[in-house]
């Protein structure tokens, strides 16, 4: 890729997550509500390599983190690293590099792609629900419900879709 389109895609990943990240469902169970942004970092992993990728999520982070509302439910700012989801934020580095990798590493290995982003998706799953455990002054078992099963059959049916979609449309932008 030519420095311009590598800086062109990778900005446009970036705006399409914060596109769809603040669409988000709240679950009445959990203070963590479920969003459309992790569709999108698998997309991100499937248009993106992995430093391209990293690049795109950290954009996005940083948006966030200055003002721009394009966290879940339109919010923004630093204070959501330190509420109950702030660890699925800092999940997202290692849900969207992970995924890069393995969609990069098999290319042609769906059922590899899947396991790659489902793997990608528990360690997000791990961090967030082990800071939201943190800041509840819950155990992580007591929070594993509200911040991972709960959004797991969701996630899966994104995994499935993404894995789908993403091939198309990198078999599209010719990669």
């Amino acid at each position: 890729m030519t420095k311009t389109r590598t800086l062109t895609m990778t900005a446009l990943m970036a705006a399409v997550i914060c596109i769809f990240a603040p669409i988000s469902i709240p679950i009445p169970i959990s203070p963590v509500a479920l969003t459309l942004g992790t569709f999108a970092m698998y997309l991100t992993a499937y248009v993106l390599p992995p430093r391209q990728a990293l690049a795109a999520i950290g954009l996005y982070l940083l948006l966030g983190a200055a003002g721009l509302p394009v966290f879940s439910g339109y919010t923004a700012g630093l204070s959501r690293f330190a509420a109950p989801g702030g660890g699925y934020l800092i999940g997202f580095l290692f849900l969207t590099g992970i995924s890069s990798l393995f969609v990069s590493r098999f290319p042609r290995n769906i059922p590899a792609q899947m396991g790659g982003l489902f793997l990608a998706t528990i360690i997000n799953y791990m961090l967030g629900t082990a800071w939201m455990a943190y800041l509840t002054n819950t155990t992580f078992l007591q929070s594993l419900p509200m911040g991972a099963l709960v959004f797991l059959p969701l996630d899966i049916v994104k995994i499935i879709i993404a894995c789908l979609l993403g091939n198309r449309i990198r078999a599209y932008l010719h990669m």
